[in-house]
Parts: structure tokens; C-alpha cells; sequence
């Protein structure tokens, strides 16, 4: 399964503890700087996904305050998901930042 990046927030979110819809909304703007905000319709075909990957599974549920919570948690293989992923993107950053520079400075001659 292809990873974007809301599927890999979301598997971040859910490696640090498991979480019901909402908290893995705000966690995903955390992780983002807010630069990533889920709709409800968008988390939970996500979390489909990441489910019928193998990846994530329901954690349990509870109501509170007459709703009901799922929760959700990361599988052992969607923990080797998240991480084979993270170690791409630093490799990534790595050969990007040797072909543009350090990150937060211009290029050699170059301006803003």
C-alpha cells in the first residue's frame, strides 16, 4: 500500500498511543503544524484503508457523554509500516539537502 500523507500522519498519530477519531484529528494537526486538518469523512476512509491493510485495528470503544468512541491502534505491521516509511523520507531529505542546500538557507549565490 502507497502511503500519502494523511495515511502516515494518521500512523503516527496512533504509534505514539491508541486513539479514538477525534484525537487522532488533533494529533494529526499537531504532527502537521496544522498544515494537515482531517475531515471526519476523510480520517475514517483513511483508517479503511489502514485497516483493511493490516496496519491499524479497532481498539475498543466507550461512550462518552451518550456517544460512542472507537478506538484505534497500530498493528505490528503497521508499526514496520510507519517506520520503513519514515527512514524513506529521511533518505530523502538527506539527498534533497545535498542537491539544494541546508534547509532554511539559500542556495550558494542564490537569494530568498
Amino acid at each position: 500500500m502507497r502511503l500519502t500523507e494523511q495515511s502516515y500522519l494518521v500512523l503516527l498519530a496512533l504509534a505514539e498511543e491508541p486513539r479514538h477519531g477525534y484525537g487522532i484529528v488533533q494529533a494529526v494537526r499537531e504532527l502537521s503544524d496544522g498544515e494537515v486538518r482531517l475531515g471526519a469523512g476523510t480520517l475514517y476512509g483513511v483508517l479503511d484503508r489502514l485497516v483493511a491493510a493490516g496496519w491499524t485495528e479497532a481498539a475498543g470503544e466507550e461512550v462518552v457523554d451518550g456517544r460512542l468512541r472507537r478506538y484505534y491502534r497500530l498493528t505490528g505491521q503497521g508499526r514496520e509500516a510507519v517506520t520503513a516509511h519514515t527512514e524513506r523520507l529521511a533518505a530523502l531529505a538527506r539527498r534533497a539537502s545535498r542537491v539544494v542546500g541546508p534547509v532554511g538557507r539559500p542556495a550558494a549565490g542564490g537569494a530568498w
